[in-house]
């Protein structure tokens, strides 16, 4: 048996670090794209995190207008999700990633000239179709990371290369918050510099792309390297097995975990700049999640594989689930002044909800895996988005009615001169997002035996023990 302790600990995470020697196989093109993938973090996390603000305070749209108008934009990313992967495979990486930053530099450059061009008639009209061209454009981002991870790596260096990615894109997240709160907080700049910023960084990373992306593994691929069976038909195929059914039950259990992702772009940015202030340190307030992220990746390394998945899974999904209650509580718990006590407290929820990310989202992906029969793990993930993406599309809807009737405009003012009913405060909106959240991690768990029913979800440890 294998030593356990701290020890044990350091030699895991010492040798994870020495895997990435292994990096040296990889093909060129795989590093320019990581300098895309960084830049392009920088410009689609900051734009993520003001968009909604940008729409209401600089262009005018209310709270409910902004909520349909954001849904409209996630619909079309997911509705472009479900062909941009035959247009990688169509089109090939370099052609995928020229014509996927032209469309997000029309998009973020068209809509930063008409927000900052306020003599451009109907401009808040113009917004939304310059908004939309850029869907396509990040559905395909999504589907040429992962093709290009794979077609740019070795079978030796494919882990490390993913792992690479994914670090690199919460690198780019952090910088996304330093630029929001360095155009915005420090320069006093609008919202609307805080796009063009992002524009300038997509125009930077086209040039990279056009600059350094070549060889043949760039290129389309062969017609024998894609399957021939119809797509009608694989999806046929997996809805009629019992455990797919499972497996969606599950997917739909957890949209109130997965939804709090979408609150912080949805929600939380007007709902911090009205509670604590339009001085808040909104881009500090969203980098906690990515910091946390990028140094638990490596510090849950040597614990990965030590426990139960579905177990880790609900468990993670529950701390996840707690930090909405956090903002539920009493503001004057956390400061002796609402702008003071509601930061406070907006650090204390992220610092929950990433640990419960840590724990949970990977082990997500892991029991898809561990569910799917062999050879259908990729369909399973595909068809398990679904019920995510229209669950989107309600909270995107939904996001402005919830502002209006708990967190509207001048609700500091009413919040600082006390005697606000709790079901008038935000405090209401949160405490209903929360039972949402939590419901389903309690349900995961009175029907456990029948979801992971067939599935071998021991720890791995224990499996080779």
């Amino acid at each position: 048996m294998e030593p356990s302790g701290p020890s044990s600990a350091l030699r895991l995470i010492r040798q994870y670090i020495l895997d990435f020697g292994v990096l040296r196989e990889n093909r060129p093109a795989y590093w320019a794209l990581q300098v895309v993938n960084v830049l392009e973090s920088v410009a689609f996390f900051s734009f993520m995190n003001v968009a909604t603000v940008l729409l209401t305070e600089t262009l005018g749209w209310d709270d409910v207008a902004t909520g349909w108008i954001y849904g409209a934009f996630t619909l079309l990313v997911t509705v472009s999700l479900f062909v941009t992967g035959f247009v990688t495979d169509a089109l090939g990486i370099r052609r995928t990633a020229i014509l996927a930053l032209c469309l997000l530099l029309v998009s973020r450059g068209g809509i930063a000239l008409v927000a900052l061009w306020p003599s451009v008639p109907g401009r808040a009209w113009l917004a939304i179709p310059l908004l939309l061209v850029g869907s396509p454009g990040l559905a395909m981002v999504q589907t040429l990371y992962q093709a290009a991870n794979r077609r740019f790596s070795t079978e030796r260096s494919r882990g490390a290369s993913f792992n690479v990615w994914y670090l690199l894109m919460n690198l780019g997240a952090v910088g996304a918050g330093w630029l929001i709160d360095g155009v915005h907080r420090s320069l006093g700049l609008d919202w609307a510099w805080v796009v063009a910023a992002g524009g300038a960084i997509t125009l930077v990373s086209l040039a990279v792309c056009i600059r350094a992306i070549r060889g043949p593994d760039s290129g389309a691929l062969t017609r024998t390297a894609a399957s021939s069976e119809p797509i009608l038909g694989r999806v046929a195929a997996v809805a009629a097995l019992p455990v797919f059914w499972r497996f969606m039950v599950l997917m739909v259990i957890v949209l109130g975990v997965r939804a709090i992702w979408a609150y912080m772009s949805l929600l939380m940015p007007k709902y911090w700049l009205r509670v604590i202030g339009p001085d808040v340190q909104m881009g500090l307030l969203q980098t906690i999640n990515p910091w946390i992220v990028l140094v638990g990746v490596v510090l849950m390394v040597p614990l990965a594989n030590r426990f139960h998945v579905f177990w880790q899974l609900v468990v993670g999904a529950s701390v996840s689930a707690l930090s909405l209650g956090v903002l539920v509580l009493p503001w004057a718990w956390f400061g002796p002044d609402p702008a003071s006590g509601y930061f406070r407290m907006a650090v204390v929820m992220a610092v929950v909800m990433s640990v419960g990310e840590l724990l949970w989202s990977p082990k997500l992906s892991e029991f898809t895996a561990a569910i799917a029969p062999p050879g259908q793990e990729g369909a399973f993930y595909g068809l398990g988005m679904m019920p995510w993406f229209v669950a989107k599309l309600v909270v995107s809807g939904l996001s402005g009615h919830m502002l209006v009737r708990w967190c509207p405009e001048g609700i500091g003012t009413r919040i600082a001169a006390g005697g606000l009913p709790f079901w008038q405060s935000p405090e209401a909106m949160w405490l209903v997002l929360f039972g949402w959240a939590l419901a389903g991690p309690l349900l995961a768990t009175i029907f456990s035996p029948w979801l992971t029913k067939g599935a071998d979800l021991a720890p791995r440890e224990r499996r080779h023990a």
